[in-house]
């Protein structure tokens, strides 16, 4: 089979934390300028000439079919996986026919400016089992953070910031983790990583230092619309 890259989207979850707004389009449908979400991923992908998608629907599907269709106007292949009951970030792969060595797999509610291209190549390069794409983030304690030591302090520290490595929500996959999916059965990334650790398959990271943005919440959201609006030519 001749390799073409390869990216496998989630867009299959009911988007609690962004409702209202979730109560009449799906999540990667929400508007970011000119363009929804899911299209700015789309038309990244394109960019970094990946040649075939495949969208994991469930909520408000059928919005998101009329909406791509069949990826003719985008210049790529769009393939649909309907799921009629959650099958978690993973669960959905073990559906599609077809798959190269090594895809892609993300979310469909995120905004990166990572090169796809480039992270899918080091992962293939790797040998790696699975590869995720990480990324640093401060978080503020909103409390006072007390160390003691046989309940006497020995240090405290006001509202202190930690930096935390996160998951993006992008991975690279090789195919051969199919094996470790059930079918038809609700099978989140925890599940992998867990299956993975268990049998000592290699798991890399790959830490993006460019931009991340969760589009999760109301905030995230606007904050994310807002950014975007100057900034189209990072993403675009």
């Amino acid at each position: 089979m001749k390799k073409i890259k390869q990216a496998v989207i989630i867009v299959g979850g009911e988007g609690v934390r962004l409702r209202p707004y979730t109560v009449v389009l799906p999540k990667p449908l929400m508007p970011i300028g000119n363009f929804t979400i899911l299209e700015i991923l789309i038309l990244q992908l394109k960019k970094f000439k990946f040649k075939e998608i495949f969208l994991a629907t469930g909520y408000k599907s059928a919005l998101i079919k009329s909406y791509f269709g069949d990826g003719k106007n985008y210049g790529l292949k769009i393939s649909y996986i309907n799921e009629k009951k959650p099958l978690g970030t993973i669960g959905p792969i073990k559906s599609i026919d077809g798959l190269q060595n090594n895809f892609l797999v993300m979310n469909g509610d995120i905004l990166t400016n990572i090169n796809f291209s480039k992270f899918l190549g080091d992962h293939s390069k790797s040998k790696s089992n699975f590869t995720i794409a990480s990324f640093k983030r401060s978080h503020q304690i909103e409390f006072g953070v007390i160390e003691k030591e046989n309940d006497k302090l020995k240090k405290f520290v006001e509202k202190p910031k930690k930096i935390f490595e996160i998951c993006m929500g992008v991975y690279a996959v090789n195919q051969n983790l199919l094996k470790l999916i059930p079918k038809n059965r609700f099978y989140g990334l925890d599940h992998l990583m867990k299956d993975m650790l268990n049998k000592n398959y290699q798991i890399n990271i790959f830490n993006h230092k460019g931009l991340w943005f969760d589009i999760g919440r109301p905030v995230d959201y606007h904050k994310v619309v807002e950014y975007f609006k100057n900034n189209k030519n990072k993403f675009l």
